[in-house]
């Protein structure tokens, strides 16, 4: 009887950790401080009209928490508006005026993520 009740508290165990494990690699959990809300960060507007685009690689993305935050990262950024796509773990970036990208890919490597131009 003993051993029924322990496997019992066992595959709870299980489930709870799998669903968890399954909400995160979809994006949907509340990893990296995210606390599983759903509040985005806004789309910005440029001052001028877009002169070129770029498409940025990222890895290392988990969840909405971490679109915000590599958002964030570009956004501050006056003359680019980012974009940014868990699903396909990229960024794309409009300028309105010429820009280094070092200006924003330091603040995202410094985030913890890795971002290459594709």
């Amino acid at each position: 009887m003993s051993n029924i009740i322990i496997a019992a508290i066992l595959a709870m165990i299980l489930f709870a950790a799998f669903s968890g494990a399954i909400k995160h690699f979809k994006g949907e959990g509340g990893c990296c401080g995210g606390g599983g809300s759903t509040v985005k960060e806004p789309d910005k507007e440029l001052a001028g009209p877009v002169i070129k685009t770029k498409v940025f690689e990222i890895e290392g993305m988990h969840c909405e928490n971490c679109v915000n935050r590599v958002k964030r990262a570009i956004n501050r950024i006056d003359g680019v508006s980012a974009k940014v796509n868990l699903r396909r773990k990229e960024a794309v970036v409009s300028y309105d005026r010429e820009i280094d990208d070092s200006s924003f890919t330091r603040d995202i490597e410094a985030l913890g993520y890795t971002i290459t131009e594709k």
